[in-house]
């Protein structure tokens, strides 16, 4: 079955928001438009991250399969639990951490998987805050770093500060505004 990429991507030109949606709906739209290449920009909705338009590897969805394909002989089938999703990756630790995971009820993957998912669970709230400051951060930077008030909405966002942040960012074009809004979402703890 052909995986799909549906991330969502935002192109704005100076600060007004043109197109959002797929990156195939995006892409779609900026090839009808009459803009020039490089006079606008595109960002993960995701990440906030600006992508470079045609989209990079990995950005555009990936086509569907061919007819060629299927004539293929199927592979090999591979060792452990792919059907799982399980990934082998090197992990070096000292002598005695191998020593406590080999001891515990599973073995030592077994061990490692129960760590990362307490540590997942644990941090999942700290986890989703910094990566909606990050985003909102890189959006701030690449489409308003030259706006007024940046360095001090910056300032706010890291400080937790909800209410300055919004109010820094007040002035702002109001594309921006919505964007960073929505981006910046799940940054400040309640």
């Amino acid at each position: 079955m052909p995986t799909h990429n549906l991330s969502l991507c935002t192109a704005f030109v100076h600060h007004q928001r043109v197109a959002a949606g797929t990156y195939a709906d995006v892409a779609h739209n900026l090839a009808q438009s009459a803009l020039a290449p490089g006079s606008f920009l595109v960002f993960d909705d995701a990440t906030g991250s600006q992508v470079d338009y045609p989209w990079p590897a990995g950005y555009a969805p990936t086509q569907p399969a061919s007819a060629e394909a299927d004539d293929e002989p199927p592979a090999a089938p591979s060792v452990g639990r792919p059907k799982l999703g399980v990934v082998a990756r090197e992990v070096t630790l000292l002598p005695r951490h191998w020593e406590w995971l080999g001891q515990q009820r599973g073995g030592a993957s077994a061990a490692l998987r129960r760590l990362v998912d307490d540590a997942r669970t644990a941090s999942a709230s700290r986890d989703q805050i910094r990566q909606a400051k990050e985003a909102s951060y890189r959006f701030m930077s690449a489409i308003g770093g030259d706006l007024p008030g940046f360095e001090e909405a910056s300032r706010a966002l890291f400080a937790h500060d909800a209410a300055d942040f919004s109010h820094k960012i007040a002035q702002w074009p109001a594309d921006v505004q919505t964007y960073l809004a929505w981006l910046s979402r799940n940054a400040f703890p309640v």
